[in-house]
């Protein structure tokens, strides 16, 4: 089977060709409208590696882009974040209804000399899967395209001195209302979310039971959400949302219950515990385990 080509998209007006778009007024910034994109090829998908930051807020991608197979929250759109170096696979599916939207594309170069340039990396979403997109309801669209709509108004109206500036601070109102809409999608999606905090138990009970610690080491939080198909900085927001804590943190809790169980219940030495919890050395397992209890492992083990 030959495989099919994937595009290599390095600026905006690359991605204007292949949409079927006219070239863009910035070279550096395009809010489109996905109604009118044409992608200029005659097969069923279309593959590409882009080199800019995209923002897309859509109507009727069901089935169309790799979302996954999650059931809608709103009756609204689905807004998708991709970042430099992403792979993007699209489904073209041209029967009723045509998918509808708005896109921001923003090129890193518009960033430059900008805090933003920074900043923009800090915030997770950005990192998550297709399948991890935000569903916004009408009220949240309302407010997300009025801030696109002002950005587009600046970038047509006026390029000079002061336009990176002014479009670069509604970019960060922007990214704002993201943080907030996707930490109002984990209380909304609780249902979705504790079944995933429920995988994460079992597979951290059945890494430590396993008897393979000492010879893998501790699991690490890429091969847990792999493990779970989500992204590491999905698990790693919702899990801080959910319970105030880092994966990382997470997986500590979990081996020092299980090391304060072994402690109990055994009589395996302190050093065969730590090895057997994947330690190469004692003494990190006896520091981890008084950060976390403010005892050591043998002054835990006196007192029970």
């Amino acid at each position: 089977m030959k495989n099919k080509q994937v595009l290599v998209l390095n600026s905006i007006s690359d991605f204007h060709k292949i949409a079927g778009l006219p070239a863009p007024e910035h070279p550096l910034v395009s809010v489109i409208d996905y109604g009118l994109v044409d992608y200029q090829t005659d097969d069923s998908e279309i593959s590409w590696l882009q080199h800019f930051y995209c923002i897309g807020l859509k109507h009727d991608m069901k089935g169309r882009f790799r979302y996954g197979h999650q059931q809608y929250d709103f009756e609204g759109g689905i807004v998708s974040m991709v970042s430099p170096g992403q792979l993007v696979q699209i489904t073209i599916d041209k029967t009723p209804p045509k998918p509808t939207g708005i896109i921001l594309c923003l090129h890193p170069d518009f960033l430059w000399n900008n805090p933003m340039a920074k900043k923009i990396k800090e915030y997770d979403y950005f990192g998550y899967s297709v399948n991890e997109a935000l569903f916004v309801s009408e009220k949240e669209e309302e407010v997300i395209l009025d801030v696109l709509q002002k950005m587009k108004q600046e970038y047509h109206n006026n390029i000079d001195a002061f336009s990176q500036g002014i479009i670069l601070a509604h970019l960060e109102v922007l990214l704002n209302y993201f943080e907030r809409f996707y930490q109002r999608q984990f209380i909304t999606r609780q249902k979705s979310n504790h079944l995933i905090l429920e995988k994460l138990e079992n597979l951290l009970n059945s890494y430590f039971r396993s008897g393979d610690l000492a010879e893998k080491g501790l699991p690490q939080a890429q091969d847990i959400a792999s493990e779970l198909n989500i992204s590491t900085n999905y698990l790693g927001t919702l899990l801080k949302s959910l319970t105030g804590q880092t994966t990382l943190q997470h997986i500590h809790s979990k081996l020092i219950e299980t090391a304060k169980e072994k402690l109990s219940t055994t009589k395996l030495s302190v050093s065969e515990i730590a090895f057997e919890l994947g330690f190469e050395h004692s003494q990190s397992f006896n520091r981890l385990f008084k950060s976390k209890t403010g005892v050591t492992p043998l002054e835990y083990r006196s007192w029970n």
